[in-house]
């Protein structure tokens, strides 16, 4: 069943969804990644049937459904409070979107016992709301979604409220049941989260989707400056491409040259280098990298990929090496040190 937003509007009184467009196909986990107040829970609910747009169309299964009720989208949504019934227990809450339906009650037991026993809480099923935690929690309010077989399911930020160690858990969760054919469309702020799950990816800013692609497009080719900053990459500078007897260099703002291979006609745009690509000394050394810079350590920074050292080199540079490394290059703030990286470690983006 594929989904398919076109051009989407929606004018609150202080917010606005504006002309978002998107698909999400058959089997995908689908990530829509933005900031807090980007628009990302209001595009969901009004997928879901809760906002009615204002200008736009949203198909379902080749079906016009922006105006269907609630109830016949065949869409689950899952909020990110979890909207668990605290009176009922973790059997009723789970089998309350089957009330009302031509189910029978043997039918009924056996499909909750069977998605309560997949999401590791078979054994809570007499327990009530209050004696959950929160990752328990966040089970029952995807098994109460789960049970109606939804065409596609839709995630509210479901894992910021966990701790390390219950994301992870659930991750794992969520992967199992997109391995076996369910539809995913995941709203997150958390662009970690967003590569350890999505198979493709949209980036909304202030009600907007800039970009859309894959994770390795997404985050490898950021489409502007905003999503490069909000995905964390910190070697992302506007420039301007010219070639000269046959070599390319992107100059920056300041007019720092950088030598970069790249088939793109001159002109502006921005560059990116990974910290992974960046190599550092204490002094200069024979290197085949064209790329050589001297600078001076302004700030260390620990990162779960060993330590973030930010040099400034006539551009900010932010290099990524290992602990190890930083210890046996003595390097500290204040410090001068030496930066090189390839010409071909330089990505070069059209504005």
């Amino acid at each position: 069943m594929r989904l398919e937003l076109r051009n989407i509007s929606k004018r609150f009184v202080d917010f606005s969804l504006k002309n978002v467009s998107f698909s999400v196909e058959q089997g995908e986990y689908f990530i829509l990644l933005g900031e807090s107040g980007s628009g990302k829970s209001m595009v969901l609910e009004t997928i879901a049937g809760l906002v009615v747009p204002d200008s736009g169309t949203i198909l379902f299964d080749g079906r016009d459904i922006t105006s269907e009720k609630i109830q016949k989208r065949k869409i689950g949504l899952v909020f990110q409070d979890h909207a668990v019934f605290p009176h009922l227990t973790v059997g009723e809450n789970i089998a309350f979107s089957l009330h009302g339906t031509a189910i029978g009650k043997e039918a009924k037991h056996a499909r909750v016992k069977n998605i309560a026993n997949e999401l590791g809480i078979g054994e809570l099923l007499t327990r009530k709301p209050g004696s959950l935690s929160g990752g328990e929690l966040q089970r029952v309010a995807l098994g109460r979604t789960l049970i109606q077989q939804p065409g596609i399911l839709l995630l509210d930020e479901p894992l910021s409220s966990l701790d390390t160690r219950l994301k992870n858990d659930l991750r794992r969760l969520l992967r199992a049941f997109h391995r076996k054919g369910q539809t995913i469309l995941h709203v997150t702020h958390d662009y970690e989260e967003a590569l350890s799950l999505g198979t493709r990816i949209a980036v909304i800013d202030n009600g907007t989707i800039v970009q859309t692609g894959t994770p390795s497009e997404v985050f490898n080719r950021p489409k502007s400056e905003f999503v490069a900053h909000f995905i964390g990459v910190k070697n992302f500078f506007a420039a301007k491409l010219v070639t000269k007897n046959q070599a390319t260099f992107a100059y920056t703002c300041n007019n720092t040259a950088v030598r970069i291979v790249t088939d793109v006609p001159d002109g502006e745009g921005f560059i990116l280098i990974r910290g992974e690509d960046i190599i550092l000394s204490r002094i200069p050394v024979e290197t085949s990298a064209t790329n050589n810079f001297q600078g001076r350590v302004v700030e260390i920074v620990p990162n779960t990929g060993g330590m973030y050292v930010t040099i400034e080199a006539g551009i900010e540079l932010h290099a990524l090496i290992t602990r190890e490394s930083c210890e046996k290059l003595g390097l500290e703030p204040g410090k001068t040190c030496y930066v090189h990286f390839k010409a071909t470690a330089v990505k070069f983006i059209n504005k």
